[in-house]
């Protein structure tokens, strides 16, 4: 154990009085972490989603880079539509004596509220990263209904 790095000073229980030089620890940090994504608050817990409204459907992109299709869940309940990511990284590396080893696991998941559509008649595809959901309307309009006040 005496041969290790230090990694992640920020992270430390040992307190420096600074020495003028945390910022650049802080960046090697940040460049050699292997999740270069930890520090984005935005894409740490969620993904990006673009939504297009066409007169006859809804079109939505998700940005979903390396995840494949098995670890989608989509769902449409009460004209929301769910979109969840669950990923658990497997190494299956036998017969080597490892004194540390770490796995990643994360789950992501958006919702998006859309009115009057045809579930279906939803289809979605996923390519090179891009999840595309296209969910046909509803000729259905929402009535509305004007209350008389006594």
């Amino acid at each position: 154990m005496a041969g290790l790095i230090p990694f992640n000073r920020r992270n430390s229980n040992l307190t420096r009085t600074g020495t003028g030089f945390d910022d650049f620890y802080n960046m090697l940090d940040d460049f050699f972490s292997d999740n270069w994504l930890s520090n984005r608050n935005l894409l740490r817990d969620t993904f990006k989603i673009d939504i297009q409204e066409t007169e006859n459907e809804y079109r939505v992109e998700a940005e979903l880079p390396g995840v494949k299709k098995e670890e989608i869940d989509l769902g449409i309940e009460d004209n929301n539509l769910c979109i969840s990511v669950n990923r658990n990284e497997e190494v299956k590396d036998e017969g080597k004596n490892y004194i540390h080893r770490e796995r990643r696991s994360s789950s992501m998941s958006r919702r998006v509220r859309l009115a009057n559509v045809k579930l279906d008649e939803a289809n979605a595809k996923l390519e090179e990263g891009i999840l595309t959901i296209t969910i046909p309307k509803s000729t259905k309009e929402n009535s509305t209904l004007k209350i008389d006040i006594e």
